[in-house]
């Protein structure tokens, strides 16, 4: 029986709060600023991509014999997917009744229903908002994306790359962000229009590397992996800015999420730190995927009307608990009974 990381799907969770932080902040500091404390918060992405191409080889690599190409994809579609239809119905929902922005009366209902559709598909979709979005109803598909992406090429191609030609990948990767991310200063893009490339750079490193790590098998053992590697990704991720933030994005990315993943791995986990592990993992891809379009309207009360940091702390406090309690009703609620349903009528034979 293979063993099961259940610190990797905590640490998922870590990641994806902070990113829930990071755009309530992000709203309220416009942007990627200086004054952002949460400077770097944006690479929990990237984090996300080593991770599954950990956890990708870990589940899939040694089921080739018994699973087709098909088969890998219709499972990973039941995987993802669901969750994907759902943000992108609350970012439509939400695009209609934004009181602050009047969203509904700047666009054509059959282009907003075109948009909806096409955004069903994780293709990318009309920018109905002026940002320059490539998802425009549910920004973080942008990163889902990239991730089926990774997947196509993983069962192509990656299912059947030694560990030399991985190394060749990830050494490109490497080189490719490392440039990218000094000569754009950051790597807190990707998601629009005019940076789609950048987006492909940041999954093709950390995919690949994850994929490695997980065939090397070079796990390390600390103990509290849990709570050591959440503690350094919040470090990591709270670092201040300056003239070196670029190359500081793109050693924690190559060096220091590997790791963390490494330590993840190969640590253990039980008693309450267990228990707030699997609900952090459990809510992981739900809080994603359904927080931002509440983002949207919140950044537009913010700039519709300029609140003080006293009126919007309340305000962020509760949207952080809101989105804490959508995320675990679209988890136990939505996508366990969807993917249950899925797996009956479509995955039979798996």
């Amino acid at each position: 029986m293979k063993p099961h990381y259940p610190i990797l799907d905590g640490l998922r969770g870590t990641a994806a709060i902070l990113v829930v932080i990071y755009h309530l902040f992000e709203a309220y500091y416009g942007g990627i600023t200086a004054n952002h404390p949460m400077r770097h918060g944006y690479l929990a992405v990237d984090f996300f991509y080593l991770l599954s191409g950990f956890v990708v080889g870990y589940a899939y690599d040694d089921r080739w014999g018994r699973m087709t190409i098909k088969e890998f994809f219709k499972i990973r579609l039941t995987r993802l997917h669901p969750l994907v239809i759902l943000g992108v119905i609350i970012g439509t929902i939400g695009f209609l009744f934004d009181p602050y922005t009047a969203s509904a009366q700047h666009i054509n209902i059959y282009k907003l229903l075109l948009t909806m559709v096409v955004s069903f598909t994780l293709l990318p979709s009309p920018d109905i908002r002026g940002w320059g979005e490539t998802h425009s109803l549910d920004g973080p598909c942008w990163s889902l994306l990239q991730e089926y992406i990774a997947n196509f090429v993983y069962a192509l191609f990656g299912r059947k790359m030694t560990k030399a030609v991985l190394w060749v990948i990830i050494t490109a990767g490497a080189i490719a962000l490392t440039i990218t991310s000094c000569w754009h200063g950051d790597l807190g893009t990707g998601w629009g229009y005019d940076t789609f490339w950048i987006a492909v750079v940041r999954m093709t490193y950390p995919f690949f590397a994850g994929l490695l790590l997980y065939r090397t098998g070079k796990l390390i053992r600390v103990p509290s992996a849990y709570a050591v590697c959440s503690l350094l990704l919040i470090v990591l991720f709270f670092m201040p800015t300056g003239r070196f933030t670029g190359i500081y994005e793109a050693l924690c990315i190559i060096f220091a999420f590997p790791l963390l993943v490494s330590m993840g791995a190969g640590g253990t986990v039980s008693g309450w730190l267990g228990k707030l592990c699997k609900f952090s993992g459990d809510i992981s891809y739900p809080i994603y995927i359904t927080h931002y379009p509440f983002i949207y309207i919140y950044t537009a009360w913010i700039g519709e009307k300029k609140p003080s940091a006293a009126q919007v702390l309340p305000v962020a406090c509760g949207l952080f608990v809101l989105f804490i309690l959508l995320a675990w009703a679209a988890y136990r609620l939505y996508d366990l009974p969807v993917r249950a349903w899925l797996k009956k009528v479509w995955l039979t034979n798996n």
